[in-house]
């Protein structure tokens, strides 16, 4: 009887931590707990890959020589091409590239910066109301591991401080979380890809003069990181920097595999591409994120008359704000020309809570989830791997959009004891 009392305690007690919302941060505090034990594992354990640090490495090497023009900053895999935040990061970084531990002191500052973006992933989960049970998908992913511990991209930073930008909007932070994008943005400009959710957020909840300072604000930041670059040589940085028209090999493409190199190369693909990317962000716009205001004409129309005050009377909850961002970044993801396998971590702790963000059945759900992994695991690409991710993400951007509004989900949510 005791052994089955205890037994039946230590049930109850996983069936409350697994489901339970007030039960959460107990869940997530063994998953960073068990994480972080990984993560030791895995620079203990698992060689070291060099891919670009000696380039990081060698470019700040020039830059602290003197040389403030871009197109002369150069190292073994190619020029600068990373605006001025990744300068001062890894400018930061090279003290500790040094010594005879060198490279396990950054693998562990690494690690720590992988459980900060594990810790802000788990926030983001709690403020959307997932239930519990969906965050043990997260730090499954062997690819993310890689990324940060693994081979030191310099995307780890940007998407920390991007998820650190999401969680400030979701808890009504506007102008801290717009100062966190354009720092984000000042990394890697692939953060762009949410500029299109973060004009509507905040046009419809902060209204049409709050936006344009918001906008002033991401524009003075990145001028204030870049003024040794822009004072110098303003064309050069701005062209390197932020290069819209930059074209990646294909034979580091994670996506579009499937299509020959000619094709995949070709201007006309490229311009496809694009056109499809502001199509879909229009229907998504008119038809989802602003359909509850009157649509896109109803709700511009608004704010113009009164620009002062938000566009829209409906004050968004953290679960639209979060589900909102993430979706402008996958459907810029979704149609990216080339993903290399460090963009991966653009979005992977994200589609967990996207997947949930559907009506389909539980298994799609984790298949969606585990297909995604699968195929950003695959190297090199193949035509299979490729198409299995392009599927994935296209038929989680179509379940996000055919899927119930977040008002209505939300009660439901709340209580957090259903795994669909």
């Amino acid at each position: 009887m005791p052994n089955g009392l205890s037994l039946g305690r230590i049930t109850e007690f996983i069936r409350l931590v697994l489901t339970e919302p007030k039960y959460f941060w107990i869940l997530a505090g063994l998953l960073l707990l068990g994480d972080a034990c990984l993560c030791a594992l895995i620079i203990r354990f698992v060689p070291y890959t060099e891919i670009d640090w000696i380039t990081y490495m060698q470019q700040i090497q020039c830059i602290e020589d003197g040389q403030t023009d871009y197109a002369k900053i150069e190292g073994p895999t190619g020029p600068l091409v990373y605006p001025a935040s990744h300068v001062h990061i890894h400018r930061f970084l090279k003290s500790w590239s040094t010594g005879e531990h060198a490279m396990r002191n950054l693998q562990a500052l690494y690690a720590a910066l992988y459980l900060l973006y594990l810790a802000l992933s788990l926030v983001l989960y709690q403020q959307g109301g997932l239930p519990n049970v969906v965050v043990v998908l997260l730090s499954l992913s062997k690819r993310i591991h890689s990324v940060f511990m693994l081979r030191l991209f310099n995307d780890c930073w940007a998407v920390v401080a991007m998820q650190m930008a999401i969680l400030a909007y979701s808890l009504k932070r506007d102008k801290f979380g717009t100062l966190l994008f354009s720092v984000a943005l000042s990394v890697k400009m692939s953060n762009l890809l949410y500029a299109p959710a973060l004009m509507v957020l905040l046009y419809t909840q902060r209204g049409l003069y709050s936006s344009i300072r918001h906008a002033l604000l991401v524009i003075f930041v990145q001028i204030l990181l870049a003024w040794e670059f822009l004072s110098s040589y303003p064309q050069s940085y701005l062209k390197n920097a932020f290069d819209l028209s930059r074209v990646f090999l294909y034979k580091w493409t994670v996506n579009w595999r499937m299509l020959d190199e000619d094709t995949f190369l070709s201007p006309t693909f490229s311009r496809a591409l694009l056109c499809a990317h502001l199509v879909t962000l229009l229907v998504f716009c008119s038809q989802k994120w602003l359909s509850p205001e009157g649509g896109i004409l109803t709700t511009v129309a608004r704010g113009l008359r009164r620009p002062s005050v938000p566009a829209s009377s409906r004050v968004l909850s953290a679960d639209e704000i979060i589900t909102l961002l993430f979706t402008s970044n996958i459907i810029g993801i979704l149609f990216s020309r080339s993903l290399h396998y460090q963009f991966y971590s653009w979005y992977a702790y994200q589609i967990p809570y996207l997947a949930w963000r559907t009506k389909y059945p539980l298994l799609l759900k984790l298949w969606l989830v585990f297909s995604v992994e699968y195929a950003w695991n695959v190297y090199p690409s193949t035509t299979l791997s490729s198409s299995i991710m392009f599927c994935s993400n296209a038929l989680l951007l179509f379940g996000i959009f055919a899927g119930p509004s977040r008002a209505s989900e939300s009660s439901v949510l709340q209580k957090g004891t259903k795994l669909e």
